[in-house]
């Protein structure tokens, strides 16, 4: 009884968080826009019993999927959004793993005090930070003005609003998810095998590339997972930052929801949306399971 009860926990809560939000919205995509309230149509009446779901079944459709693939803003928002997180992705690793690499290296009497000022931005209201950013690259903001007081520029720069600002807003955002899985990686990693790698006649650098990338590969692909899933469906940054110009799926989906108030139509856009993320992560899952089983 207590193992039955310990299995059935989380998926009560699978099936609460996930799975019944799930079916809602996957049923206002088949539905219909309507002026009402709620604005769409059919609604499911269970007081008519059997005929009234059957009714309700009967009236449900795919037009509103078959409009996304219609219409190019959609499938070019999503498609910008993917290249967006890839990079955005890329560049947080860049940034990350050596700020990871050098926590890990560390004196263990610092550890704590690094990893504090990594998680220290969490602290802060997500909101605030971004409005900050704003300041900071406006073209009257401190980095301009920084930029002209060294003489480094005529003119200031125009970075606000463009791509250049989503990237730098993403990759200050999520860096941490990016850092802590790395570093947990690194943490656990055997200095021997370093010096081994070295003894047997690797340079520093072959030892680095031949071992301690190899073993921190689980927290790269856990962090990149980190980074990579909430940015595609990211709203804030590009509204804030990018401006009109940045087409990222998040910003649509806001549009379509309280804009157009065309509930069937964003759910599908959200369904679209979790396929996109849900896809490529059980498709990994699978082939690391797979890659477990050789191993063993």
């Amino acid at each position: 009884m207590r193992r039955a009860v310990l299995i059935a926990i989380p998926y009560v809560w699978l099936l609460a968080l996930f799975l019944v939000p799930f079916f809602i919205v996957l049923k206002i995509s088949l539905s219909d826009t309507a002026l009402a309230i709620p604005p769409y149509t059919p609604t499911l009446d269970m007081s008519a019993g059997w005929a009234g779901i059957k009714k309700f079944l009967s009236e449900l459709d795919f037009e509103n999927y078959v409009w996304l693939t219609e219409d190019d803003l959609y499938w070019k928002a999503y498609l910008s959004s993917v290249k967006i997180a890839l990079i955005s992705t890329f560049f947080t690793l860049l940034v990350g793993y050596p700020i990871a690499y050098g926590m890990a290296r560390a004196p263990q009497e610092w550890r704590p005090t690094l990893m504090m000022l990594v998680i220290l931005p969490f602290w802060t209201s997500f909101l605030i930070r971004v409005y900050a950013w704003m300041g900071i690259l406006s073209n009257e903001g401190y980095l301009n003005q920084i930029l002209l007081w060294t003489g480094l520029i005529s003119t200031p720069l125009t970075i606000l609003n463009t791509s250049t600002a989503v990237y730098i807003g993403i990759v200050y955002t999520y860096l941490p998810f990016m850092i802590l899985p790395i570093y947990s990686a690194l943490e656990r990693l055997d200095g021997s095998l370093i010096e081994a790698a070295e003894d047997l006649g690797c340079s520093r650098l072959q030892a680095f590339w031949l071992v301690t990338i190899p073993l921190s590969k689980p927290g790269i692909i856990a962090g990149c997972f980190l980074v990579m899933i909430p940015v595609i469906g990211e709203f804030v940054i590009p509204s804030l930052l990018g401006g009109s110009g940045t087409l990222m799926i998040g910003k649509v989906l806001w549009e379509e929801f309280f804009s157009n108030r065309d509930w069937p139509v964003a759910s599908a856009v959200a369904i679209i949306l979790l396929l996109i993320l849900v896809v490529p992560i059980v498709l990994f899952q699978r082939n690391q399971q797979k890659q477990a089983e050789s191993d063993g």
